[in-house]
């Protein structure tokens, strides 16, 4: 694996909140060599008080610390890459986001994997979960919506509705082994 992956610098596995994120790009970085888990939520985490809370509809001042967050991400991500790790970078960036994350991490060798399970999962998972990040299902709906359409369809997109963790990670590795990595 490590042959075909030598020019991967940068894996972005995004989605939306409970389409398995966090346990995909944990278990992605445990089967690449040298590798990070890059957390972004970590970021918003740091903040102890004065957090803005984040939801669909974002307060002008939400907005700002999501694209501060996003810019110590991609920051952090360089500093592994110019270290010689493998970053797994995962974070809800989705949206027009997306586009501007891409951007940011240019010249990077950069794979976008954009998990989009069905919104029935996503809100099976949520209920499932300890935290719950949705308020109703009219909120999984409405991003799910952002999601899909209006998203640019950027890089690997994985239906990992039906799919374990290790079925997940499995898909991504075969996608990236075919890929050039000459593009996202």
């Amino acid at each position: 694996m490590e042959d075909t992956l030598d020019r991967l610098q940068i894996v972005l596995i995004t989605g939306n909140m409970a389409s398995g994120k966090s346990s995909v790009a944990q278990a992605l970085a445990e089967r690449l060599p040298k590798s990070v888990h890059l957390r972004g939520d970590l970021f918003r985490r740091m903040i102890v008080n004065g957090r803005a809370d984040m939801s669909f509809a974002l307060s002008a001042e939400a907005e700002r610390q999501l694209e501060l967050r996003y810019a110590l991400a991609v920051e952090v991500a360089k500093r592994y890459t110019q270290a010689g790790f493998l970053v797994v970078y995962q974070d809800i960036v989705i949206g027009q986001a997306l586009q501007a994350i891409v951007h940011a991490f240019r010249p990077y060798q950069l794979s976008v994997v954009v998990l989009c399970p069905r919104p029935e999962i996503i809100a099976e998972r949520d209920q499932a979960r300890g935290k719950t990040g949705y308020p109703d299902r009219a909120s999984i709906d409405a991003f799910d919506h952002l999601l899909r359409s209006e998203t640019p369809h950027i890089g690997y997109w994985l239906d990992n509705s039906d799919l374990s963790i290790a079925d997940t990670v499995d898909a991504i590795v075969s996608h990236l082994k075919r890929t050039t990595l000459n593009g996202i």
